[in-house]
């Protein structure tokens, strides 16, 4: 697939590397695009989240603990994106879920409430985070920009193409 790219080096004509990488950018921008429908239902699904289940973090209410089903549910959607890209997913984020997800509720973490719920609540922000950048720039960008608005930046970033 040809695309027009905006940023030009000498002699009118992008860099090779310059090329590749704005084509790559491309071919992640057509994969979240093509994944739009999954990504909008679920970005339904993280704001009637947020609203109730930090709530329950106040609460102390072991509802909270389901974010890890929404957040793993994002990683899971978040790589299969990236599959169209070869693209692995950023070591940050992977540490960020990691610590957030896969905890079951005891009645001893009551005792540590923020210590065992902060990470789900840190975890679930993340994956909110990058379902509405996606959801945004999935609708604005028609080609992968050169000039990077933040948030496609950050979601470069995610796939470790930044």
């Amino acid at each position: 697939m040809n695309h027009q790219f905006p940023f030009k080096m000498a002699g009118d004509q992008p860099s090779k590397h310059l090329l590749e990488k704005l084509q790559k950018d491309q071919r992640l921008l057509e994969s979240i695009q093509a994944h739009l429908p999954e990504l909008e239902s679920l970005l339904y699904v993280f704001q009637s989240d947020y609203e109730d289940r930090i709530y329950r973090l106040y609460y102390q209410s072991f509802k909270v603990y389901s974010l890890q089903d929404s957040t793993e549910t994002a990683l899971r959607l978040f790589e299969k994106i990236g599959g169209a890209v070869e693209g692995e997913l950023s070591d940050w984020f992977h540490e960020i879920l990691s610590s957030g997800v896969g905890c079951e509720f005891e009645l001893e973490h009551n005792k540590r409430w923020l210590f065992h719920t902060r990470p789900m609540v840190e975890a679930f922000l993340h994956a909110k985070y990058f379902l509405e950048m996606m959801v945004r720039y999935a609708k604005e960008l028609d080609t992968a920009p050169s000039v990077l608005p933040t948030g496609w930046a950050a979601i470069l970033c995610l796939y470790n193409q930044r």
